[in-house]
């Protein structure tokens, strides 16, 4: 199956919308806040459907945006109102319209960067070209939980210390951030992606296309991601220090310098390993 003109273009224009949000951080003094936010959320989205419906068809793409969405959304709502699976906290209005509490468009980051780190995990461990079936099913699921959780250990302190997108009312160890957070990411990644690996071993997938150019746009998205944190050293308006919901002083250089390394030591080998899976 070919990927067609039309769709690659589209691909590659969501993935330099996204390249573009990556660089918008270091003019948020003159950038609207919510327009940042919706370049970093909604281009991601948009290229998971229409790359998904290449490698996957329109139903199968479907019914991974309905895991994806209705699995984040559930985890989200209950741990707002419970604490489980992430901890307690609340969000502020730096993502824009809420329903029930809940960003509208939070869910669709769940979706974006969900899809790729799903894709990414299909390249590094080999599996494009072969069903999911066995002991796939339950690695696959494993290692897309990973690659999204390095992606919330890289963005996380910023966009809830620093942004102040959401506050964790109890603080935490990793820059005012709980562990219970990642743990809660973990769990939630693995039950949507192990429901639609499931979905894929019952279901016959269509025939992958052309390898590099197909899957080129999805790794560069996620090591977009990952080299587009070291512009956050240069953010405009951050405090030399900020302090967290429970009282305690955190110094903005150590959070950013942090995130910058995790997105080198965690994110970028990810994108490296799917590269070369990617060449053979």
């Amino acid at each position: 199956m070919g990927i067609g003109r039309w769709r690659a273009h589209f691909l590659w224009g969501m993935l330099l919308l996204y390249a573009i949000a990556r660089i918008c951080p270091i003019y948020a003094g003159r950038l609207p806040t919510l327009l940042i936010v919706i370049l970093h959320v909604v281009p991601p989205a948009l290229f998971a459907l229409a790359h998904g419906s290449v490698r996957y068809g329109a139903r199968g793409i479907s019914v991974f945006a309905i895991f994806c969405l209705g699995c984040g959304t559930l985890a989200e709502s209950v741990s707002l109102r419970t604490g489980f699976p992430f901890g307690h906290y609340y969000f502020t209005d730096v993502m824009g319209p809420k329903v029930l509490q809940l960003p509208v468009l939070l869910a669709l980051a769940y979706l974006g960067i969900g899809y790729v780190a799903w894709i990414l995990a299909l390249l590094i461990l080999g599996h494009v070209d072969k069903p999911i079936r066995g002991a796939r099913v339950l690695t696959l699921p494993l290692l897309a939980s990973l690659i999204m959780v390095a992606w919330d250990l890289s963005m996380e302190p910023t966009w809830a210390t620093i942004d102040r997108a959401w506050i964790w009312r109890d603080g935490g160890a990793y820059f005012g951030v709980p562990a219970s957070n990642f743990a809660g990411w973990f769990l939630t990644a693995y039950l949507y992606y192990q429901a639609f690996a499931l979905y894929c071993r019952a279901n016959p997938v269509p025939p992958a296309p052309p390898r590099q150019g197909f899957w080129l746009p999805a790794i560069i998205i996620y090591a977009a991601c990952a080299l587009g944190n070291i512009l956050i050293l240069r953010l405009p308006t951050a405090p030399p220090v900020v302090t967290d919901a429970v009282g305690k002083r955190w110094l903005t250089a150590d959070i950013l310098g942090t995130c910058v390394l995790v997105s080198l030591l965690a994110m970028a080998p990810f994108a490296l390993l799917a590269w070369r899976k990617a060449r053979d």
